[in-house]
């Protein structure tokens, strides 16, 4: 039976799994079909386990994850010709021509298109007569992106695709993304440390701290949920420390950042802004109060 929905892209419901003292803890989110989603938290906070879990890479313990409605274990063959991952490492062999590139992979895929895969090689630029190994970092993601895309793939799984590359490859990495959605009908989700590349082209922004879920929805609400407060010393009451997330003290007074519900009735004195997203990522990982 076929319970195929192109309104929903990928849902994750309840997803655990454990790896030694790590727990991956009922994390949910949900992309719709035609966004991008930023897929953040720190080091080890468990984005790569959970793109795993989504790729059936690594056996989840309990949830639910669909793509496009199809569940990713039931459905998997179905399910890996809808979806194209790529990752911060080439897998391809060095010695390969990127023509040569086309002859290994077309045949795990129905809807390999190998005009398309042409038309990529020159839009990207990639000379086909280039051996893998002799292509800088970002020549290779674009290779890997083209690829990933000539296989009529709805969604891209990116994991940290942008890290190492020099600002005008991370440029044109994105507008390639962005160009890729346009139809409406594709979507992106991509773990990223690099908190500019959300800000340019995210949607939706998922963001998981120690395994478990602090917030997923839109990244303007993402912004509009949190405040960063400013006070003198006086300010900062019993009640006040145990609502701050990421408190900083020093002489001058103290900094943190509340859920933009919790500024309702705080003094005058005390200074209240919109966060930019790093600030959010870094006020999360000094600790402190926990909001989902």
């Amino acid at each position: 039976m076929n319970n195929a929905d192109n309104s929903k892209a990928l849902e994750v419901q309840g997803l655990c799994k454990t790896y030694g003292d790590f727990k991956l803890n009922s994390v949910s989110f949900m992309l719709p079909a035609g966004y991008i989603m930023g897929f953040v938290g720190q080091n080890g906070a468990g984005k790569t386990t959970t793109i795993r879990c989504i790729l059936n890479m690594a056996t989840r313990e309990s949830g639910e994850i669909k793509i496009f409605g199809l569940d990713n274990i039931r459905d998997e063959l179905a399910v890996k010709q809808e979806l194209a991952a790529v990752f911060d490492e080439i897998f391809f062999v060095d010695t390969w021509h990127v023509r040569e590139v086309e002859k290994a992979i077309k045949g795990f895929y129905s809807g390999w298109d190998g005009k398309l895969y042409n038309e990529y090689l020159k839009k990207f630029e990639l000379t086909p007569e280039k051996k893998v190994k002799d292509l800088s970092r970002g020549m290779k993601m674009k290779l890997m992106l083209a690829v990933a895309m000539s296989h009529s793939a709805k969604l891209l799984i990116l994991d940290e695709p942008t890290s190492g590359l020099d600002p005008v490859a991370r440029d044109e990495l994105l507008d390639i993304l962005r160009d890729y959605i346009s139809d409406g009908e594709k979507s992106v989700f991509f773990s990223t440390h690099i908190t500019s590349d959300l800000e340019r082209i995210a949607d939706y922004i998922t963001l998981i701290e120690h395994g478990k879920l602090f917030y997923t929805g839109t990244k303007d609400g993402l912004l509009e949920h949190f405040r960063i407060i400013k006070g003198g010393g006086a300010d900062l009451t019993d009640d006040l420390k145990r609502k701050i997330i990421g408190l900083s003290v020093t002489a001058a007074g103290f900094n943190g950042m509340l859920p933009a519900s919790e500024t309702k009735g705080l003094p005058d004195s005390i200074v209240t802004e919109f966060p930019q997203i790093d600030e959010i990522l870094v006020h999360i990982s000094k600790g402190g109060a926990y909001y989902e």
